[in-house]
C-alpha cells in the first residue's frame, strides 16, 4: 500500500461554510476512490479563514510564517491538491487568491489539482473555467477536467454528488498514477528581505 498526500484548500469565510463542506466531501471522495486503488490517503486541511492575519502579515514581510508555513508546506509537498472558493463578484475570494500569491509560482508545477467552487446562485458556475483554471495553469498546476461547482439549491441532489464521485475518481487516477511527491522545501533559500524592496 503506498500512502498518498492529498492537501485540501478552503477559503469559506463563515463556520460551518458550505465551500468547507464541498471541500470535505471532494477530499472524501478522492481518499475512497485512492482506496480502492490500494492506496491510503493522508488529508491535511488548509482553512485559510484562520490564517488571514498571517497572510497580510506575508505580504509585508515576503516570508511567512507559523501556521501559514505549515499550510504552505502542507500544499507544496502534496501529492495531490483539492482546491476550493466562494465565488465573489464572479471570481474567487481575496483570501483564497492571497494565499496562491504566497506560494512560489513553481511550487505546485504538475501537481494534480482538483478545482471547486461555491455560490448562491448557478450563475456563478462559469467562475471556474474564467478565473480559477487561468490561476491555476499560470501555476502550471495539473488541472483535472471535472470541477465541481455548487450552488445553493445543489445541496442533496444526487447530480451534486455524481459529480464530486466522478472528481474524486478523476484525481485519484492521476495520483495513483505518479511516484508519491518527493518536493524540495520551498523555504530552504528564503528570499532576503531588501530583494523585495523597490528601487529607482
Amino acid at each position: 500500500m503506498t500512502t498518498r498526500s492529498l492537501a485540501v484548500v478552503s477559503s469559506g469565510l463563515r463556520d460551518p461554510s458550505s465551500t468547507r463542506m464541498l471541500a470535505d466531501r471532494l477530499a472524501a471522495a478522492t481518499a475512497e476512490a485512492l482506496r480502492e486503488r490500494g492506496d491510503e490517503a493522508v488529508v491535511a486541511t488548509v482553512e485559510l479563514r484562520a490564517l488571514g492575519h498571517d497572510l497580510v502579515n506575508n505580504l509585508v514581510s515576503g516570508f511567512p510564517a507559523g501556521d501559514l508555513k505549515a499550510a504552505v508546506e502542507a500544499v507544496t509537498g502534496a501529492d495531490g491538491l483539492i482546491a476550493v472558493t466562494p465565488v465573489f463578484q464572479a471570481s474567487y475570494s481575496g483570501l483564497f487568491k492571497t494565499f496562491f500569491d504566497v506560494l512560489d509560482k513553481d511550487a505546485i508545477e504538475n501537481t494534480p489539482t482538483l478545482l471547486g467552487a461555491t455560490g448562491g446562485t448557478p450563475r456563478h458556475s462559469l467562475a471556474i473555467d474564467f478565473a480559477m483554471r487561468p490561476l491555476f495553469a499560470y501555476l502550471r498546476a495539473a488541472v483535472e477536467p471535472t470541477a465541481v461547482y455548487a450552488a445553493t439549491e445543489d445541496w442533496g441532489s444526487g447530480e451534486l454528488s455524481g459529480r464530486i464521485a466522478q472528481a474524486g475518481r478523476e484525481l485519484a487516477d492521476t495520483i495513483a498514477g505518479r511516484a508519491p511527491a518527493a518536493k524540495p522545501d520551498p523555504f530552504d533559500e528564503p528570499v532576503p528581505f531588501e530583494s523585495l524592496l523597490f528601487k529607482e
